[in-house]
């Protein structure tokens, strides 16, 4: 008889009956460590940039950051898309996603009736291409708008008809924006976001929005508690994007040592300093709700 397995037995059943009496009596369940960087409390850290950084960036990346942001139109100055096909890739890693659509410039907008056309026809085109790429129908997809301020009537009618035709074709429309206040004179100010919020009702949008301002932005803090989106200035922002590359100096003169000395951010990781970024922070691993709400870091 071997004394030895015997003794194991018994000593693997006596703890097994230990962890079931603990569960009985309530005690708390081991917890897996969340990534490095994943989470901070209920906030979260991603990035974004135009290019797509490269399959072996992603292990790299991942252990700071918990979502992307995913272009699924070639991104603005650029005449293609790097980011196609890489969806199931960045998943894989546990990336969330922020899911990036151009729009298009004032000058592009003659007319309510010409933007409303072109509104119309980005948004399907928008779901096409997130539907190409894999993104379930829900998934928020963010209009990129570049200009900052009161935007014109036009622009507003092109925002409606995207909205629109974007929930008639089953995602939900969401808008990258300024959230940083444009002097109108006579001490009025507006950002764009809340033009937007204020023109586009009872349409409901979800806002990232920029301000890279120190403060209240806290420059390239990747090592630091991801900041709350409402602390970007504009409270009912889901994101916010809080560094850009390269800094504008005339905004980021406050924490201009957090950045590196050509003026972007790098992940902590990334020590050959291959790929620059803008930061972000978000109440949620996966701000588009493009996982279905099961993929992305938690």
């Amino acid at each position: 008889m071997n004394y030895s397995r015997v003794v194991l037995s018994l000593l693997l059943a006596q703890v097994l009956a230990i962890m079931i009496l603990l569960e009985a009596r309530g005690a708390p369940a081991p917890q897996s460590s969340p990534a490095a960087g994943s989470a901070h409390g209920e906030n979260y850290l991603g990035f974004d940039r135009n290019i797509y950084p490269g399959d072996a960036s992603l292990p790299i990346l991942r252990k700071t950051f918990s979502f992307a942001g995913f272009w699924i139109s070639p991104p603005p100055g650029e005449t293609s898309n790097t980011w196609l096909g890489k969806r199931a890739l960045l998943r894989e890693q546990g990336f969330g996603f922020l899911v990036l659509y151009r729009g298009r410039e004032e000058r592009e907008l003659k007319t309510a009736a010409d933007a409303a056309t072109k509104g119309t026809n980005d948004a399907r085109e928008g779901a096409a291409n997130a539907k190409r790429e894999g993104f379930a129908p829900g998934a928020i997809v963010f209009l990129d708008i570049e200009e900052g301020g009161r935007l014109s009537p036009p622009y507003h009618a092109y925002l409606r008809a995207w909205a629109d035709t974007l929930l008639a074709a089953g995602y939900r429309p969401g808008v990258y924006c300024s959230g940083m206040p444009a002097n109108e004179g006579k001490g009025v100010t507006i950002t764009t976001a809340d033009d937007i919020r204020s023109n586009e009702a009872p349409r409901e949008f979800s806002y990232w929005v920029y301000n890279d301002a120190c403060p209240p932005a806290p420059g390239c803090a990747t090592k630091s508690s991801a900041p709350r989106p409402s602390a970007s200035g504009t409270p009912y922002a889901a994101v916010w994007q809080f560094a850009q590359s390269p800094r504008r100096k005339q905004f980021t003169a406050k924490c201009a040592a957090t950045y590196a000395r050509d003026g972007n951010c790098y992940a902590p990781g990334d020590v050959a300093h291959a790929w620059f970024l803008d930061l972000d922070a978000a109440n949620s691993a996966d701000p588009s709700n493009a996982n279905g709400g099961a993929g992305g870091a938690k």
